[in-house]
């Protein structure tokens, strides 16, 4: 009895699959491969993977409005970057293991929009206050509403009232960061306690009620006048100087999906010392992961820039130049959250980049040269309250040691048509 009842189910299964498959089929008639590798010879936890916009010119007749990606018969979700550094078909593909090759699907219909309802792991949103006006430095009155992009009004101060939680923010499944959109320009990290996204709910019950614990998580870190966590800054008489004194500000939510998200902020006319630089910056997270990507483009070719990490006499701190097989970092841990429990903080970069460590009153630095107008690197908050959090030293370090060679080894993303 028990048998036939077990075979009629897996049949009723591999009928559910089938006709699954042929709906797919039906919906998205064409298709091709991408082959995603591991080249670490150790497993991976969350996996972004970018089919370029320069890879999908290849494949005859794509549309970007209508497609799925399937891993064996199970639809993933993924979504379309149109922001020009990761420009194409984005998807996270989780438990890669090491040396592993994976094969993703992506079946497209050539014509017409299918849009898709996927879990939203992601977020990056502006808030801003309309309906107030302005008396001097602070904005009075009004209500909040989000914004797609923000030029920064001129009046625009810290503690102006003006930006909901003071900027834009972004966020995984695992940690919200914001940057201070005003002289400051730091960014700053949320704890969370909870997977599903919560910016969207972060100051709307008092101005910086998120200084103190709340259901889903608290700002954990204390920024002042440092780095903050990866904040950009540059070396001036022997001290760092944050993106403070600048023509204008504007800012813009270049992607909010549900597996990858982007802030942009241009920066015009940045001054570092007697010279003027145009910058801009683009703060990118994925689902199922604590860092934030930072690439920057600038002008008039400085000899460095700088990042860091708060100073705190709680926190021990440790770094890296890295090598071929490890990116650089430089990371801090110890009980400096806000919440006086333990936080780890860290920066990570490039070895080619590398320019060298120092530090000022505020901060733990590392310069960093760049190449052609262009850097990048990555920074992370890693709260131990956050579920399943990592809760000490030991595994903090490990953590770093994993990121730091998974950095320095991407995956392998290659389109394979029939």
């Amino acid at each position: 009895m028990y048998r036939l009842l077990f075979i009629a189910f897996f049949a009723f299964v591999i009928q559910r699959v089938e006709a699954q498959l042929d709906s797919q089929e039906k919906e998205f008639p064409r298709s091709f491969k991408v082959e995603v590798v591991n080249p670490l010879n150790a497993p991976r936890e969350s996996v972004l993977v970018i089919v370029t916009a320069d890879q999908l010119k290849k494949v005859k007749g794509f549309n970007k409005k209508a497609f799925v990606a399937l891993v064996g018969n199970t639809e993933i979700a993924s979504q379309y970057n149109e922001q020009e550094n990761s420009k194409g078909i984005a998807l996270v593909l989780s438990n890669f293991g090491p040396k592993e090759k994976r094969e993703v699907v992506i079946r497209f219909n050539p014509s017409g929009d299918s849009h898709r309802n996927y879990p939203k792991l992601t977020q990056a949103e502006l808030s801003y206050k309309a309906g107030g006006e302005w008396k001097g430095r602070e904005y009075i009155g009004g209500t909040f509403k989000n914004t797609e992009f923000l030029r920064v009004p001129k009046e625009h101060k810290d503690h102006s009232w003006f930006i909901r939680y003071e900027g834009p923010g972004w966020e995984s499944d695992k940690v919200g960061y914001r940057l201070y959109l005003d002289q400051r320009n730091a960014t700053d990290v949320f704890g969370k306690k909870v997977t599903e996204p919560v910016l969207q709910q972060v100051g709307l019950d008092g101005f910086d009620s998120y200084h103190n614990p709340q259901p889903w998580g608290m700002d954990v870190m204390k920024v002042g006048k440092s780095l903050g966590v990866g904040s950009i800054g540059a070396m001036l008489k022997g001290a760092a100087i944050r993106v403070e004194k600048t023509d204008s500000v504007s800012c813009l939510i270049a992607e909010n999906g549900p597996v990858y998200s982007a802030v942009r902020i241009n920066y015009s006319g940045w001054q570092i010392g007697d010279k003027k630089h145009n910058l801009t910056s683009q703060l990118s997270i994925h689902s199922g992961t604590r860092l934030t990507r930072e690439y920057i483009k600038v002008s008039g070719d400085p000899q460095s820039l700088c990042t860091g990490i708060v100073k705190d006499v709680k926190a021990k701190l440790t770094n890296s130049k890295g090598d071929a097989t490890h990116w650089g970092y430089v990371a801090t841990y110890g009980a400096q959250s806000l919440n006086n429990d333990d936080l780890g903080l860290v920066v990570f970069f490039d070895p080619a980049q590398f320019a060298g460590f120092t530090d000022d009153e505020f901060s733990h630095i590392v310069s960093l040269k760049p190449k052609g107008g262009e850097l990048q690197y990555y920074l992370a908050g890693v709260w131990s309250g956050e579920p399943g959090g990592i809760t000490s030293e030991t595994a903090f370090a490990e953590y770093v040691k994993a990121m730091a060679a998974e950095l320095a080894h991407p995956v392998q993303v290659q389109v394979v048509l029939k």
